[in-house]
């Protein structure tokens, strides 16, 4: 079984990906932002990450420029889920080493066929 961690300083964006990840067939660990998604990343890697762009402490982009610099998580593939919908955000996003972006409010099915996409 696949682990995704989801990083997202609110609770009810958590709560709503989590259980749409557990229907799907994943085991979820959740992060309120950057610096506790690494904190847990450190403890256990997971498969993939989740995270939004705009938390307290470390954001997302900052989030995902760490995860694709270390040597042992620079393989685990990022979705950035966030609010966060003009052209440069992409961009930016993709250019952090994100490995899929979806805008929110979101579809469930595109976010659940981007993280199988990415896992296989």
């Amino acid at each position: 079984m696949h682990t995704v961690l989801i990083v997202d300083d609110s609770l009810t964006v958590r709560q709503m990906v989590s259980e749409q990840l557990r229907k799907s067939g994943f085991n979820v660990v959740e992060a309120i932002d950057g610096e506790e998604a690494i904190t847990k990343i450190r403890a256990n890697l997971p498969d993939l990450v989740v995270t939004d762009i705009v938390m307290p402490r470390k954001n997302g982009y900052e989030l995902c420029r760490w995860l694709k610099n270390e040597p042992n998580t620079k393989h685990i593939p990022v979705v950035m889920c966030t609010s966060k919908s003009e052209e440069f955000d992409v961009y930016w996003g993709m250019k952090q080493g994100a490995d899929a972006y979806i805008t929110k409010p979101y579809h469930p099915p595109d976010l659940i066929d981007a993280v199988k996409k990415l896992l296989k």
